[in-house]
């Protein structure tokens, strides 16, 4: 009988100790659910949308009826904010600019802190204002004709290889008959874009292959996480236990791709080094480099953080911008009425007698129109890069302690009915004003904003009108089956948005 009354009062004392661990938390903390063993509240959100974490937070939002979700990730106190107005605020507060030390930020740059994305405080204001400033003398963030004659140049050996074939083994994944494989078909311009401002070099056609590796395994990285690191970064004991599972496998294997390409790279331009001749970005880092190094002082510059600036800088490159205009492509087998929009405009302002530039975009209202509704439509990055909240401080009224995770969910602000009006239809025309592109309408924020704002954007965007330009110009699309696509595919919810790749038919145009 004792035994029976000792069992029952020892339960009784661990669940009263769960349901306080359950529901623990900060002072004056956003509402949120309840912390589970191991994972905290993980596991409600993946249980209430598994493969869809900014779905997820929305729904547990409307819940609680909050704009900002209050909840432990593990043991790490993070909020989720649900709101446009919050969004915007979190992103221009300085206070809000630190980074979560993962293991998804180890893995990937040698098990230190490192690069560009996943770093903070001194370190990454240094890192980050050197190789912006310098990377923008050769190209990156404003209009430069040599790179724009590059992308051109990327663009018609693209186009070329869908109508007249391949020519290397390689290209035979890429190009069948008139079929092309998307995202892949894509990488080439963006990939060679960004290593000619890099190292003022691109890889010929005959080294193709290397390049649509470095896009395969950028992708495959991308997928293997999630905005938050998944179970890896709230247990990173399973990496030893369950390598393969766990995603761990998955991102070593293909981070190590990244590394050996740009430490390729970077050996190459050391070896070549002649202080007295600057001729790419590299020189002007490695020149920064050995002068701290002479100076024996104390110094961010290093070989290995120069190769995880140039992995940084080439993600979205190598990945994100592809996968834009792969889901773009969908959206006009789905509504191909756009498709038609996009060829009479194109038709109009450029004609055939040649690509489409830069200086066509501000004419190209529906083109460009297109690309930013894909971008507000389909979250690229649906809660961003988790913020760390540098200090104890407070947002729409509550208390966020010093080190919690604080992301954004993008989701909420570009499915908002108060600025869209109808955001679950995909519709260009809404940021076209009285027979212009208002950019002041445009509200989403698919590249962030503040001191995080992807260093990117400009690259990003004007490298996606040239190639999108001037493959519609080019081809029509239609579906590799020949009938019309009548829903779109899953959505893979990684780091970054994807589709899975697809094989799409092209037919050349003649205007």
């Amino acid at each position: 009988m004792i035994g029976v009354v000792a069992a029952c009062v020892l339960i009784l004392l661990l669940f009263l100790q769960f349901y306080k661990n359950a529901y623990r938390k900060p002072y004056n903390f956003p509402p949120g659910p309840p912390s589970l063993p191991v994972y905290g509240a993980y596991w409600i959100v993946l249980a209430t949308e598994f493969n869809n974490l900014a779905a997820a937070f929305r729904k547990i939002g409307h819940k609680y009826k909050t704009k900002l979700i209050g909840l432990y990730l593990g043991a790490i106190p993070a909020v989720i904010v649900n709101d446009s107005d919050l969004i915007k605020e979190m992103l221009n507060r300085e206070e809000f600019d630190g980074r979560m030390d993962i293991i998804l930020a180890r893995l990937r740059a040698y098990w230190r802190k490192l690069g560009i994305f996943f770093t903070d405080s001194y370190f990454w204001y240094i890192q980050r204002r050197f190789s912006l400033r310098h990377l923008r003398d050769f190209g990156f963030g404003r209009r430069d004709e040599t790179l724009e004659a590059v992308l051109e140049s990327e663009i018609r050996v693209m186009i070329d290889m869908s109508i007249h074939g391949p020519i290397y083994p390689a290209e035979n994944d890429v190009v069948k008959g008139k079929l092309i494989y998307l995202p892949h078909y894509f990488a080439v311009p963006f990939i060679n874009g960004m290593l000619h401002v890099m190292s003022r070099m691109t890889l010929p056609r005959s080294e193709y292959h290397l390049l649509w590796e470095l896009a395969r395994k950028s992708l495959i990285f991308q997928r293997s996480s999630d905005d938050i690191g998944r179970a890896l970064s709230l247990t990173p004991w399973l990496k030893d236990i369950i390598p393969k599972w766990s995603g761990y496998h998955a991102l070593r294997s293909s981070n190590q791709y990244l590394i050996d390409f740009f430490t390729n790279l970077v050996s190459k331009e050391l070896k070549s080094y002649d202080e007295s001749h600057e001729r790419h970005f590299l020189d002007v880092y490695i020149k920064k480099m050995k002068e701290e190094l002479a100076q024996e002082k104390r110094s961010t510059f290093s070989v290995e953080q120069l190769v995880l600036v140039c992995i940084d800088y080439m993600f979205p490159a190598a990945s994100a911008v592809q996968a834009v205009l792969t889901m773009l492509v969908e959206r006009l087998l789905l509504q191909p009425e756009i498709q038609d929009k996009l060829h009479e405009e194109i038709d109009r302002v450029v004609g055939n007698g040649r690509l489409p530039n830069l200086d066509d975009r501000k004419n190209m209202l529906y083109t460009e129109a297109c690309l930013r509704e894909m971008m507000r439509f389909d979250t690229l990055v649906p809660l961003g890069v988790p913020h760390r909240a540098i200090v104890d401080t407070t947002i729409g009224g509550y208390h966020v302690p010093e080190n919690s995770m604080i992301s954004a969910n993008y989701v909420m602000l570009h499915m908002d009915e108060k600025i869209w009006g109808d955001p679950e239809n995909f519709r260009p025309e809404r940021f076209i004003v009285d027979g212009r592109l208002s950019v002041a309408s445009d509200k989403s924020l698919p590249f962030g904003a503040g001191k995080r704002l992807c260093a990117g954007e400009t690259y990003a965007r004007q490298s996606m009108f040239q190639v999108f330009a001037a493959f519609m110009q080019a081809f029509r699309v239609s579906p590799a089956d020949g009938h019309r696509l009548r829903a779109p595919s899953r959505r893979i919810q990684g780091i970054i948005t994807t589709i899975p790749e697809y094989w799409v038919q092209v037919t050349p145009r003649i205007v």
